[in-house]
Parts: structure tokens; sequence; C-alpha cells
């Protein structure tokens, strides 16, 4: 089984002026990510619109994406849903493309019990062979899966992983302590912190937009141990990394491509383009990575 680590670029889904789904626009960002030295990639995340897509545009970017990649770097789908049954329908389907893994946040609106996020995680786990991710976002799905938690979850066969975006990074130190090996873990935010505290990997918005840089600065931290280089580069990049953390977070990331020359089509409704102060913002990060020109 192919062991995940390093810069995971959360991708974001390409549209058309028109809005729909483009599959050309996809494949050659999916292209120009892994040129760029993305260690893998998780389209339909939260990133990526997933709540915002049919079930055809859904297995529609799966394939674009799967394909696009071509074995070069592994990739996971978000197969994320409200019911266990949906989920387990995307999983399959997902696996059935050629999935090397799946990304699964909590059922979002339901905060289940802890007893029910365990029945539910255990279900799709028993419904494929896919490695699961477990996605762990307080913000959106309304429940903060506990390091105990998780731990309870590692002992699933093919639950070895989590993302997590609670912003607690001593969370990485529970989770390592009561899972060991059983799980690796992915940060959400944090990754220079996360890393230093155990984190094998980096679940990036900001690879989007900055692929390269978003690489070196994991090589830097977990697989060289140039802690000293690897500050100064997260320092540098920490200012675009909060730019795209608030509820913005998708408008930002499709303004910030656009702005370097990737356009990914528009937001999906409801969400609108970003505001013009923060745009004007946002250029200035850019600018202060070496993005754009001050000109």
């Amino acid at each position: 089984m192919t062991r995940f680590r390093g810069n995971y670029t959360v991708c974001l889904t390409a549209f058309d002026a028109n809005g729909a789904f483009d599959a050309e626009r996809m494949a050659s960002y999916v292209d120009w990510q892994i040129q760029q030295g993305v260690h893998g990639l998780i389209p339909l995340g939260s990133t990526g619109e997933f709540l915002s897509l049919s079930r055809d545009e859904r297995a529609a970017a799966s394939e674009c994406v799967i394909r696009a990649a071509r074995g070069r770097v592994p990739v996971l789908i978000g197969t994320a849903a409200e019911s266990t049954e949906e989920t387990i329908s995307l999983s399959r389907e997902a696996e059935a493309l050629g999935a090397d893994g799946l990304m699964i946040i909590s059922p979002f609106y339901a905060s289940p019990t802890p007893a029910e996020l365990f029945r539910h995680f255990q279900r799709v786990a028993e419904a494929v062979s896919l490695p699961i991710m477990v996605y762990n976002n307080p913000f959106t799905a309304n429940i903060d899966i506990s390091a105990r938690q998780l731990a309870e979850l590692s002992r699933i066969d093919n639950i070895s992983y989590v993302k997590d975006t609670s912003k607690n990074v001593h969370r990485v130190t529970e989770i390592l302590d009561l899972c060991g090996d059983r799980m690796q873990v992915f940060a959400g935010y944090y990754p220079w912190e996360s890393c230093l505290a155990g984190a094998t990997g980096y679940s990036s918005v900001i690879s989007n937009i900055t692929p390269a840089l978003s690489s070196k600065l994991i090589d830097l931290t977990v697989a060289e141990g140039s802690w000293t280089e690897s500050r100064d580069l997260y320092r540098r990049m920490l200012p675009l990394i909060n730019a795209l953390g608030g509820d913005l977070y998708v408008s930002a990331t499709k303004a910030a491509m656009q702005m370097i020359g990737r356009d990914m089509g528009p937001p999906r409704s409801p969400r609108l383009p970003l505001p013009d102060t923060a745009a004007t913002e946002l250029r200035q990060h850019l600018i202060h990575l070496g993005l754009l020109s001050a000109a």
C-alpha cells in the first residue's frame, strides 16, 4: 500500500465562464501541479466545493484528476456525504475509478455522537479496500473528533490517516501518543508547527497557488529537518496562508489563481467573487511572495 506523506494540494474544481465543470482546464491544472512538485492531490474537499457539485459532476471531476495524474502522484478523492449510504456509494465509485485513497469528513449536519461517528466510518471502511484519511474540521462539520476517538478509528484496518484542521497543534501530539504508528497526521492549518510535532503531511490550500513553495516547506521540515530554513520560508508564506484561511477561502483561492494567470473559473453560487478590498490585500501577499510584479 502506498504511504501518503508530504504536500498534498486540496484541489480547486475548475469551472468555465458559465459555471460548468471544465475538464480540460482541470486536467491542465493537475499537470501543472505535478510538474511543480506536489506529492499528492485531494480533489473534492471543502476547497473543491464538493457540496456545490452534482453527483455526476463529482464523478467527472474524480475521473478527470485520476486520469490526468496518470499515477505520477497519489490521488485521494473526497467522498463525504451526509448519509453513510451515499458516502459508501461515492467511495466505491472512487475506488472503481482508480483512486489511491479517500478523504472523508464526518457527516456535517447530523452532529453524530461518538458511537454514530465510529459506526459511520466503520461501515465505509468495510465497504472499500482503499486507505482512508479522516478529515477533522470542527469549523464546518460541527463536531471536533477527539484524539481518543481517532485512536478508536485507527484500529479499523484501512483508517490510517487524519487531516486535522482543529487549529490545535497539540492535537498532533495527542493523536500520535494514543495511536502510535496506526495513524499518520496531515496538517490542515499551521503546517510548520504541526510537522515539528510529528505530522508527516500537509493538506494544503495555499498549494493551489504555490505548489512548489508548499512542497519545499514540507520537504525542508519533514524530510530534511532543516528547521531554520523551513521556519523562514513558513514566515514568508504565513500571511497568504492566513488570507486563505477565513470564510472566503474558496473565493480567495480562485481569485489568487486568476491573478497568477491560472484561472480556475468563478466560485459557484452562493459564493460570490472576492470583494475588492480583500482582493487588493490578496494581491499584496502574492507580490510579497514574488508571484506577481508590483508594477
